[in-house]
């Protein structure tokens, strides 16, 4: 009898394995919204409509169905596909990567029973520059750098794979003592809206680190927008407190 083959192990620069495998162990639960990723689900609503609305001014588009048609874009560290699908639905051409392959399943599946055509890959961005992948107009990269081996080399990588003029999202978290309250302990400890252990304080990744990363690829990069979480409405909200969670701009001329 055949056995079974063993998941593919990936071998980069961006990757950490400690990290691969903590998604692993939970990526079956990446679309019920009460499950360890219920915080990402009440984060996506804010993050979506930031994302939009800097794609389509970008590229100087109107509203409308399918707004991002004719757009190819990137989700790099896409995870269960929480931010690809909606990406899809709005008219883009979705190329989705993740170094977890659990993940890739998932998001496999969920996209099938959905209707939704996406390319997802198992593989990560140093792959994609291998194989000659043609670049993006869009590439996003979201809450996915701190939990990479190596930050400085992975930003650089997800800008090589950004076509001149075409922007790219990013959202992570800061490296602050504020971030470690409320994003770690908080988060982690007392609310446990996460596994212990989902981030490490010294993995976690500046604004200016990243546009230092950037600039060097040569990427115009914006100030930060924070993302606070309003525990009136219990929901997440842009705003300019960067100091925890925040998304950024980069734009390639």
């Amino acid at each position: 009898m055949a056995q079974a083959q063993a998941p593919e192990k990936l071998s980069s620069p961006s990757i950490d394995p400690e990290e691969i495998e903590k998604f692993s162990r939970i990526a079956a639960e990446w679309w019920d919204p009460e499950s360890k990723f219920k915080p990402l689900h009440k984060f996506n609503p804010a993050r979506l409509r930031f994302i939009r609305d800097e794609i389509l001014a970008h590229f100087g588009r109107e509203g409308g169905e399918t707004p991002l048609a004719g757009l190819k874009l990137l989700d790099i560290g896409c995870g269960g596909g929480l931010i690809s699908e909606p990406m899809a639905r709005l008219g883009a051409d979705v190329t989705a990567v993740d170094a977890a392959e659990a993940n890739i399943k998932t998001a496999k599946v969920h996209a099938e029973e959905q209707g939704l055509e996406i390319d997802y890959r198992h593989g990560t961005a140093e792959q994609l520059l291998e194989e000659d992948e043609a670049q993006f107009d869009v590439v996003l990269n979201l809450e996915v750098v701190e939990h990479v081996a190596e930050p400085d080399q992975f930003l650089k990588d997800c800008a090589k794979l950004l076509k001149p003029g075409g922007i790219m999202v990013l959202g992570t978290i800061n490296r602050t003592p504020k971030a470690f309250v409320f994003a770690i302990f908080g988060a982690e400890y007392v609310m446990r809206w996460l596994p212990r252990g989902t981030h490490r304080f010294d993995k976690l990744v500046k604004p200016s680190e990243i546009k230092f990363a950037l600039s060097e690829e040569g990427l115009n990069v914006e100030d930060p927008a924070g993302v606070t979480y309003n525990p009136l409405q219990d929901s997440f909200e842009i705003s300019r407190d960067a100091s925890v969670n925040y998304l950024m701009v980069a734009r390639k001329a």
